[in-house]
């Protein structure tokens, strides 16, 4: 190798690769692989129409303080609801609602909503700490009721819910939307229903967030762009039950398991010292009667990666695994729905976008039918026990380079955060 052209680092580097080649096996050298490597093939879900709605419900919305709100109103339209009333605290919120929603009656009290004889159902994303108290008056009134996640932050709330749901018949689901509307992780429980992995052992969530989307994006409120209640943990519940009962409702549903414990929890600030109570990293191990499960949480999603959060699921089985890319494939593509599944046989690709969501469609017929298909009841809210004894157990744990309260007069460090 001729080395009077390369500047001395390209040389080192060079060097250095030529060293650990040396040092590697036959079969760990590029291209040796090749004829190891198994099929491989890649794969688009054909195109499936959206079926038509089969019942037809009036509803409505009581609090919109998160814009998961939107998601959640979309899933049932296409089940065939139809939004009638709405009420919201925030009149910035409102005034966007009414905007995009121009035909429906917006009311000045939550009684509106809940105590309207038009309507079956009731969504909600106001406030976390306040949507199992709406929810509860909403099922003694006579509605079914859909919350956002977390639908419940303590376990006087969901000692509440249950005797609640026990007197009246009433349904509380709870909109886990990584797994309820993500195509990609729908198609994942028909593959593991089907047994295309064998015995579910374990699954591995890592769900990254992002503070803001956009650079720069304050809107004024001095907070980041969120409002104050994302920042206290007895408003939005703390991250192991906030974004984490998205994770623990996907490791029950696709380990089977009816039963299950928290193995153990820690959460952490590590970057965020004028909010000293919020917490932005977080993780657990999960027992069930029928596997395993691992959950890491936090708010620390780069801008290059382009979205929210690179949301993935593992899932693995006693004849194969499946991961799940459910908002974008890194480096490579930026359309989510990337499903890989590796068996005894082969390693393919699906592209998932294709599909149709059928939450929405499937709880509608629930309200009508008085079934759970869309969502098991038990399960919705065993993810929600789960967490929230995760978040009351939880090690509070430290790094000796975090920042800490007092060092810093910035909401955010400007390397990680909009400044």
């Amino acid at each position: 190798m001729s080395t009077k052209s390369l500047p001395r680092r390209n040389f080192l580097q060079a060097l250095s690769a030529a060293g650990v080649a040396t040092a590697m096996p036959a079969f760990a050298m590029p291209g040796a692989l090749d004829s190891y490597a198994g099929p491989v093939r890649h794969e688009a879900l054909a195109p499936q129409a959206e079926p038509a709605p089969a019942h037809s419900i009036n509803f409505g919305v009581c609090g919109i303080s998160h814009n998961h709100v939107y998601g959640m109103i979309e899933a049932i339209k296409r089940g065939g609801g139809k939004f009638t009333v709405a009420w919201g605290m925030e009149p910035d919120l409102v005034a966007a609602m009414k905007k995009r929603y121009p035909d429906v009656k917006f009311v000045a009290t939550q009684d509106e909503v809940i105590n309207d004889p038009s309507i079956k159902l009731i969504l909600s994303s106001q406030v976390a700490n306040e949507r199992a108290g709406i929810g509860v008056r909403a099922m003694k009134a006579g509605k079914d009721f859909l919350s956002d996640k977390p639908g419940i932050t303590n376990l006087a709330q969901l000692a509440e819910v249950r005797r609640t749901i026990a007197a009246t018949g009433k349904i509380y689901a709870i909109m886990y939307s990584e797994r309820l509307e993500v195509k990609a992780a729908v198609h994942a429980g028909e593959l593991v229903q089907q047994g295309a992995i064998g015995k579910v052992i374990q699954t591995i969530n890592i769900a990254p967030h992002q503070v803001n989307q956009k650079p720069g994006g304050d809107m004024g409120s001095g907070l980041g762009g969120r409002p104050e209640w994302f920042w206290k943990p007895e408003q939005y519940g703390g991250i192991l039950i906030d974004i984490g009962s998205h994770q623990v409702d996907q490791f029950l549903f696709y380990t089977g398991s009816t039963k299950a414990e928290v193995v153990a929890s820690q959460l952490a600030n590590v970057r965020h010292p004028k909010f000293p109570a919020f917490q932005d990293f977080g993780d657990m191990m999960l027992h069930g009667n029928n596997g395993f499960g691992y959950v890491r949480l936090d708010w620390f999603t780069p801008y290059g990666l382009g979205t929210w959060g690179d949301g993935r699921l593992f899932i693995l089985g006693t004849e194969g695994y499946i991961e799940v890319r459910k908002y974008t494939n890194v480096a490579v593509a930026k359309q989510g729905n990337n499903l890989f599944l590796v068996d005894q046989k082969e390693a393919r690709y699906i592209d998932c976008n294709n599909m149709p969501l059928p939450f929405g469609p499937q709880f509608v017929a629930d309200i009508v039918n008085r079934t759970h298909t869309a969502q098991d009841q038990a399960q919705c809210l065993l993810a929600a026990e789960l967490v929230i004894r995760a978040q009351m157990n939880a090690r509070r744990s430290h790094v000796d380079w975090e920042d800490k309260p007092g060092l810093t007069n910035e909401p955010f460090p400007k390397e990680n955060t909009p400044a």
